[in-house]
């Protein structure tokens, strides 16, 4: 009635993956059906009908789990029950991932020639949540059967405009703008839009004069917004635009990575085939840092490669494992391997912090997904597993060679030895195997393994992904006590202790020796491992730094 030409159906969501939260993924068929019929109704044969289409709500590989090919399903069971509904076109918005929209168009190419706007979004900074700018999504878009290309959402009309800007000239493709009613202000858990219908209604009109051919609105948008842009609509004359010549904007290129034994004395030591032992250090809870220094200063001393630095273990909150990593490294000299989780950053975020590290001279990075908040001293803290440890190796692997997220260039590229964990005794042996190749496949270098128990578990382990090339280091942990034994093998993710060496514990505990049983056990444990993998890292109990270094003479002997 305000005097749209097209309405969209609410089925924005409506996919198997999003609906499954709700309880509802057998329903997709349903619902969108459903949703076509209530725009068809409502048009009334008068406006066309657009069947919406969303993301998935889940991130494809090589950031998340989903396969492209699994992706393309799924959008297929969505558009094909819009199609059944009778839409007159599909628009496919507020995407960010390309691989993800191809995946959506050449779903709905399968039910014919049907046609697509494909519409992405940006944020404040003018660019995708991968960090694409919106000319190179323009030329990506035009590669695909494509009959519109688009921008929605996430921001107002202003940040539109210089996006639309950069698109005109460099597609043929009808463009479509719908902004947001400008930035919303947050009321008590609501979004309130501020701006008035007057202002959405003459920024369409600029739209127009600037070349878009589609305009409307996004979140927002009400019918006195859409009636106030129509009028101003009208009074544009119609004109033939004159679209400028289309430049080729070439993807930049990959560049040669740094050869491993440039990237760190670690990576060197690895590269060359030498036997590597580390220690693991616990940040501190507070901001004294005296006591890790010294014992920094101890293990460097002692000829030790590398500092491990574990980043929120068990999900507790401690000093920040990347500054101390800085502090370590610029006060002590010995190198620090960081462990860098994906718990608690974003992707933009980490991103940020990879370039910074780098900066800094952190060049050995271990990437985990990380423990859930509700294991630590504060679960009611909000976890982002943006992307797993897999999707981050990518991450971090693109970094190397000179990339960023969304494929843009770096300039010099970062130098990371880019290490994974690995966890020889998981319940599910081939699903942990699977996830190992992949984050080979990823870019990973170097593997450190949970704390080994049972060595028989390891060397297993060992021979199952025996043609994968690259280092893998043994997670060594000296057993203090039987209680520090009944926790590893109860409370610790990935960790087992076997009935033999819990047995042991329980008589040494008995004998008022637990703490030298559990360093010997230790010692045998990597004596037994030596010849089969490339290093150890070992655990300093209570950051008592002569324990570990005991077990390290075992290797040495």
């Amino acid at each position: 009635d305000a005097g749209v030409d097209v309405i969209e159906t609410n089925t924005f969501g409506a996919n198997r993956l999003k609906l499954a939260g709700h309880g509802y993924a057998d329903k997709v068929r349903d619902i969108n059906l459903a949703g076509a019929a209530l725009a068809r109704d409502a048009a009334s044969g008068e406006v066309l009908v657009a069947g919406s289409v969303g993301p998935l709500g889940q991130r494809l590989e090589p950031f998340g789990q989903v396969t492209e090919e699994e992706a393309r399903g799924i959008f297929r069971e969505q558009v094909g029950a819009l199609v059944e509904g009778g839409v007159d076109l599909i628009i496919l918005e507020t995407f960010s991932d390309m691989s993800e929209i191809r995946a959506a168009v050449l779903a709905v190419r399968e039910f014919g020639d049907l046609p697509v706007i494909a519409s992405f979004t940006i944020g404040d900074s003018g660019v995708t949540f991968y960090g694409t700018s919106p000319v190179e999504t323009v030329r990506y878009l035009e590669t695909l059967d494509v009959d519109a290309v688009g921008l929605n959402c996430s921001v107002g009309p202003p940040v539109m405009m210089e996006a639309l800007e950069q698109m005109v000239g460099t597609t043929s493709l009808p463009i479509s703008v719908m902004p947001n009613a400008g930035t919303p202000r947050e009321v008590e858990g609501r979004n309130f839009y501020m701006a008035s219908s007057e202002y959405m209604a003459s920024w369409a009109r600029r739209f127009i004069r600037r070349g878009a051919r589609i305009v409307g609105g996004c979140c927002g948008t009400t019918p006195e917004y859409v009636r106030a842009m129509r009028g101003y609509v009208a009074s544009v004359s119609p004109r033939k635009l004159r679209v400028g010549s289309s430049t080729a904007v070439e993807r930049p290129k990959l560049v040669e990575p740094v050869p491993m034994e440039e990237k760190s004395r670690l990576a060197a030591s690895l590269a060359a085939g030498k036997f590597v032992a580390t220690v693991e250090l616990v940040p501190p809870k507070g901001i004294d840092t005296s006591k890790i220094l010294k014992s920094c200063a101890v293990l460097k001393d002692s000829g030790v490669d590398a500092v491990n630095i574990p980043d929120g273990p068990r999900a507790l909150s401690r000093m920040s494992a990347q500054l101390l990593s800085v502090i370590i490294q610029r006060e002590i000299g010995i190198e620090v391997f960081l462990h860098y989780t994906c718990r608690d950053r974003n992707l933009l975020g980490m991103m940020s912090d990879m370039l910074g590290l780098s900066a800094a001279g952190v060049h050995n990075l271990l990437v985990v997904t990380g423990d859930p908040p509700k294991m630590g001293d504060y679960p009611d803290a909000t976890a982002v597993f943006d992307v797993d440890a897999i999707g981050l190796t990518h991450l971090v692997s693109g970094l190397n060679h000179g990339l960023d997220i969304g494929g843009n260039a770096i300039g010099a590229p970062t130098r990371y030895l880019i290490g994974v964990g690995v966890n020889p005794g998981a319940i599910d042996p081939d699903h942990e195997i699977d996830r190992f190749r992949r984050k080979v496949e990823a870019g990973a270098e170097a593997a450190v393994t949970q704390p080994v128990f049972d060595t028989s578990i390891l060397l297993r382990f060992l021979d199952s992904v025996s043609d994968i090339r690259i280092p893998i280091i043994a997670g060594i942990w000296p057993l203090v006590s039987l209680r520090n034994a009944e926790f590893m093998n109860n409370e610790v993710p990935g960790a087992s202790v076997p009935d033999a060496i819990m047995d042991r514990m329980r008589r040494a505990d008995e004998a008022g020796r637990a703490m030298e049983e559990g360093i010997e056990i230790a010692r045998e444990s990597v004596r037994s491992i030596r010849r089969s993998v490339s290093g150890i890292q070992v655990s300093a109990p209570f950051g008592r730094v002569s324990y570990a270094l005991d077990v390290i003479a075992a290797a040495e002997r």
